[in-house]
């Protein structure tokens, strides 16, 4: 069985990149395509705008979209600058990985194992990749990668010394009630609703699958103070907290179809509402709504890439 050490570093260096590049580039798919429900794997891709396929050519990561300036060759459709950035992400979070990671792994590690905990990672980080940015769009995350992500972190734990399968399982139920219980049970019976996505209490119960309950609670704590950050400066600079255009779309179309309902149905449906966090009135910093999966998300690649050593640093191991 080949080793680490037996390979340059360079190769991980070029190849860990460009296939990160290549799975930046499905998650474009992914973004699109999970909120709306479609299938990830058919049709093939092609141009939003004019239905047309796009040719292999057109689909090359970050060249592609550089090249054709930022428009559709088929239509000229304008290309959003989400594209090559979701994939140049993919190619940056490959190869701090494989320099983090894998170069630091002992050289007379099997190439098999090296490229399993490569795998493995990249895989967790481009989830979050997809995860941050449907939340910033749709307010919501998918439970295929919250609770997907969670499996495979319980799967993978031997990656992980000297992490248990027993640290990994009562890390994510620990991660989960760690949000859950005050922030959902207490929240409500204080205020009537709750005070955060339950998409969120998954995201911490996939941190402590992966890295135990030292890392879910790294990742709260470290999501909630950046996410705090960001909130209160867009707070300064707009003087409200505001709810991303789609979701805004979605609620003016869910509204006009409760009016043109029946008045019996229009009370039903209201009352329905309420229990959906997307419709519940307020303003200003405390009643507004905004994505904390990103900054929690965040929190995950940091433990994933130098957590661990700040804590064992600062703290100790035994923390």
């Amino acid at each position: 069985m080949p080793i680490l050490g037996e390979f340059p570093p360079l190769i991980f260096r070029i190849f860990g990149p460009l296939f990160g590049l290549l799975w930046g580039s499905f998650l474009n798919v992914v973004i699109h395509r999970v909120p709306a429900g479609m299938s990830v794997v058919k049709p093939p891709s092609h141009c939003p705008a004019c239905n047309a396929p796009v040719q292999i050519f057109d689909n090359l990561p970050v060249v592609s979209w550089l090249l054709l300036r930022g428009k559709a060759r088929c239509c000229g459709a304008p290309i959003s600058p989400r594209y090559p950035l979701v994939e140049a992400m993919g190619g940056l979070l490959a190869w701090a990985i494989v320099e983090i990671v894998i170069l630091r792994l002992p050289p007379d590690t099997s190439l098999g194992r090296a490229l399993a905990i490569f795998g493995a990672d990249l895989a967790l980080a481009l989830a979050l990749v997809a995860a941050s940015f449907i939340d910033i769009e749709h307010l919501y995350i998918p439970d295929g990668i919250s609770l997907g992500g969670a499996v495979l972190g319980f799967l993978t734990t031997s990656f992980r010394p000297p992490l248990t399968h027993a640290d990994t399982a009562l890390g994510a139920l620990g991660g989960f009630l760690l949000v859950w219980l005050p922030f959902d049970v207490l929240y409500r019976k204080l205020r009537g609703r709750t005070g955060i996505a339950m998409g969120d209490a998954k995201l911490v119960m996939l941190a402590g699958a992966w890295f135990g309950f030292r890392g879910a609670g790294f990742v709260f704590l470290a999501g909630a103070f950046q996410g705090t950050i960001a909130a209160v400066l867009q707070f300064i600079v707009k003087g409200k907290l505001e709810d991303p255009a789609v979701v805004q779309r979605e609620r003016e179309a869910i509204l006009a179809e409760i009016a043109a309902l029946p008045p019996e149905e229009q009370a039903i449906a209201r009352e329905e509402l309420k229990e959906d966090p997307l419709f519940e009135e307020g303003g200003g910093a405390l009643g507004a709504r905004m994505p904390f999966g990103p900054f929690l998300a965040l929190a995950i690649l940091e433990y994933l890439l130098v957590g661990r050593d700040w804590l064992d640093s600062y703290l100790g191991s035994s923390w």
